[in-house]
């Protein structure tokens, strides 16, 4: 007896278990997710948890639990002056990163075909280049008779005492070229999300293009600008290579002087205590912009 068309139609075969298992059919258990996210929990423990750890351990026991190091940490000028002086030029390049790469994102996404690969080249070649060769460069460029130098001095900027070498400016301009991709990329992969027709519905509603801007384009593309702006903040808490070559010990930085309380100082606890506090830093400048993003998701 064979079975009515309706009746195989409106059968329901079982399917398998693997397709039951993600098709929302069987739920995961808790064990069974913790299993599955067990080996990314082991290497984050490894590489991350666990030097951290022992980094604030290091910090408080020296050898035995103490706070001096942190005592005088907060109460040295040199140390406070390191300390102030690598968070506002973090803040400084961060900013200027994402008023350069706000416009080089928003032309990506508007250009096509070989305009837009030349653009994405010029962004993700210097990727490929290693951050000394680039900080070199600038060395180059910013010496006592590196070619700016020379060509500001021809013009009569600047006379023979002037330098720009081994300045706060210096690292601010070294450092934001560097780090540029990794505010650009972010900035891009939020602007390309938008759909196309908004800005010119808003245009054609009778909103400037300021306006259209202003209104629509910024607010949609603010992930990108958090994303972006915390990434290039922590990367510039720790950056090393650059100010040590543009900057020298006149623009010393944390990384520099952790470097040499650690390598010429033999003072690890000191070392590691300057490293915690960099790392709350950035901690709290991440908890920051994370709660601001979901206090701006509940308001939508």
């Amino acid at each position: 007896m064979t079975t009515p068309p309706a009746a195989r139609l409106g059968a329901r075969a079982t399917p398998p278990l693997g397709f039951r298992l993600f098709s929302g059919e069987r739920h995961l258990t808790a064990a069974m997710s913790w299993l599955l996210l067990s080996p990314v929990l082991v290497l984050f423990l490894a590489i991350f948890a666990v030097p951290v750890l022992g980094m604030v351990r290091l910090s408080l026991f020296d050898p035995d639990f103490t706070l001096e190091n942190y005592r005088l940490l907060f109460s040295e000028p040199l140390f406070l002056r390191v300390i102030w002086r690598t968070l506002w030029i973090s803040a400084a390049v961060a900013t200027i990163t994402l008023l350069l790469g706000y416009p080089v994102a928003a032309l990506m996404v508007r250009l096509k075909g070989w305009k837009a690969f030349a653009i994405g080249a010029c962004v993700l070649v210097p990727l490929w280049l290693s951050i000394l060769v680039r900080s070199y460069a600038w060395v180059v460029l910013l010496a006592r008779n590196g070619i700016v130098t020379s060509f500001l001095r021809e013009l009569g900027l600047i006379d023979e005492t002037t330098k720009l070498m081994f300045t706060d400016g210096a690292v601010i301009l070294a450092m934001s070229h560097v780090l540029l991709p990794f505010m650009i990329l972010p900035l891009y992969a939020s602007l390309n999300a938008i759909p196309k027709d908004l800005a010119p519905a808003a245009h054609g509603l009778g909103a400037s293009l300021t306006e259209a801007f202003l209104r629509v384009t910024l607010p949609l593309s603010m992930p990108g600008v958090f994303a972006g702006s915390v990434l290039v903040f922590v990367l510039s808490l720790g950056f090393f290579v650059t100010p040590q070559l543009v900057g020298g010990p006149n623009s010393m930085m944390a990384s520099m002087l952790i470097s040499r309380e650690a390598t010429y100082g033999d003072n690890w606890g000191l070392a590691s205590s300057l490293s915690t506090v960099l790392f709350v830093c950035a901690l709290c400048v991440v908890a920051v912009v994370a709660r601001f993003t979901a206090s701006r998701e509940a308001l939508r």
